[in-house]
């Protein structure tokens, strides 16, 4: 039980009841929404609530991130889970699904099993598994989907790596569907640009680095998109980063395929230029792409075409960071600038906020059949409390996750995380 909680005076944003409004929102000490909305101000205070004047502020739902790579199990150097939700919390992110790519893989029921109690133990906030696609992430041979579902496995994936065995994909998808499983991946041709390690270009000439064509996203996207409508399942490519990707999603929905899609927030807020002399914290996957497609990403979110922002989350050391940008590890941690990346788009009035906070919150909450991403009563309290306005500077020293690689070091961001609660427990506060 937590104590009762009031914040007042607080802009309430709420897509999943297309709310917004300045308001109140009432914690009961069940950790449970009382209520939440301009209504809710004339309403009592529970015996022994915690009232807060938050004028000047805005309550989302708490923010639900669906691509989160953690080191634990076996590179605990990197990231763990206890490190991890620290740093989700700082970024307003409530929940999180970890990815499977592990040592060992999270493709058994007792590894899932781990992952629960490991977060249940030490993370401040929810943590879902999703299991590994096939054994070993080999992309051979497929998990045993029913009962890593019954474990509480929320989607299968092949984490960093596409399928491209087209007979297994379409058994993998065929099986998926018989439990209502998502099935979530990366599209990336493994010929194509196999050897690029930035967007194929202009710049990439200029740099002398091999580039990675749109072609090799596309072209196993639109492969995947296909076996999804063949095989009627639910389809989530994680990251696209061209728009002619979002034109596939588009025409894959318009014959009938059940199909949705997530974007990188580095590949939103920002773009090749970005990389300058090398810099190997920008060294992504999928790469950071032209301010044209950038630009191109931004409309498809704010159309709804693109259905959630994921951070993409990727903890990296120094070993493998502080090396040539061709040899460095792709990959940026990304949970703690979520939400202040994420406002550049609305305060350049790209993204409505509705449809960013639908986005980062009750879009992947829905998709992935999440009890999160609504402040409606009833639900359990998992609050975002933001300062749209407070400029700030990400500085090295302020970064919680263990690792340190963020493409965001020394950034000037407009809003802030204030405050974080999970079921009504204040998990962080700036």
């Amino acid at each position: 039980m937590t104590r009762p909680l009031v914040l007042k005076n607080l802009r309430i944003v709420d897509p999943s009841r297309n709310l917004d409004e300045v308001g109140t929102v009432i914690v009961g000490d069940d950790g449970l929404i009382l209520a939440a909305g301009a209504d809710a101000q004339n309403q009592g205070a529970p015996d022994g609530a915690f009232v807060k004047d938050c004028a000047g502020l805005t309550a989302v739902p708490g923010l639900v991130d669906a691509r989160v790579f953690v080191g634990e199990p076996g590179s605990e150097h990197r990231e763990t889970f206890e490190s991890a939700s620290r740093a989700a919390a700082a970024g307003g992110v409530t929940t999180f699904i970890a990815m499977p790519e592990t040592d060992p893989v999270i493709d058994d029921i007792a590894l899932v099993e781990y992952v629960k109690k490991t977060a249940r133990d030490k993370a401040l906030v929810n943590v879902h598994p999703a299991a590994a696609l096939t054994k070993g992430l080999a992309g051979e041979e497929m998990t045993e989907f029913g009962l890593l579902r019954e474990a509480g496995a929320v989607c299968f994936t092949n984490g960093r790596r596409s399928i491209h065995d087209t007979l297994v994909l379409r058994r993998a998808m065929t099986y998926a569907r018989e439990f209502g499983a998502v099935i979530s991946l990366e599209t990336r041709d493994k010929y194509l640009g196999a050897n690029g390690v930035m967007h194929e270009g202009l710049l990439a000439s200029w740099l002398g680095l091999s580039g990675i064509p749109r072609e090799a996203e596309i072209i196993p996207l639109e492969r995947d998109l296909r076996i999804a409508g063949l095989t009627r399942a639910a389809y989530h490519a994680a990251q696209i980063s061209v728009p002619e990707s979002a034109a596939a999603i588009r025409t894959a929905r318009e014959r009938g395929a059940n199909v949705t899609c997530g974007v990188s927030i580095n590949n939103l807020a920002l773009n090749e230029n970005d990389i300058g002399e090398y810099r190997t914290f920008f060294k992504l996957s999928p790469p950071l792409r032209s301010e044209d497609d950038r630009i191109g990403m931004a409309e498809a979110l704010a159309d709804g075409t693109i259905d959630i922002i994921v951070s993409s989350h990727d903890p990296q050391d120094v070993d493998t960071k502080r090396l040539p940008f061709a040899d460095a590890a792709d990959g940026a941690i990304g949970l703690e600038t979520l939400a202040a990346a994420a406002l550049r788009l609305h305060h350049s009035g790209q993204v409505p906020l509705m449809r960013l906070i639908d986005a980062m919150s009750t879009r992947p909450a829905a998709i992935f059949g999440l009890d999160a991403g609504t402040l409606k009563p009833g639900a359990k309290a998992d609050i975002t409390v933001l300062d749209l306005d407070e400029p700030w500077v990400l500085y090295e020293e302020a970064i919680v996750s263990r690792s340190k690689n963020t493409p965001f070091e020394n950034a000037r961001f407009t809003g802030r995380v204030v405050q974080t609660y999970v079921a009504g427990k204040l998990v962080h506060s700036a």
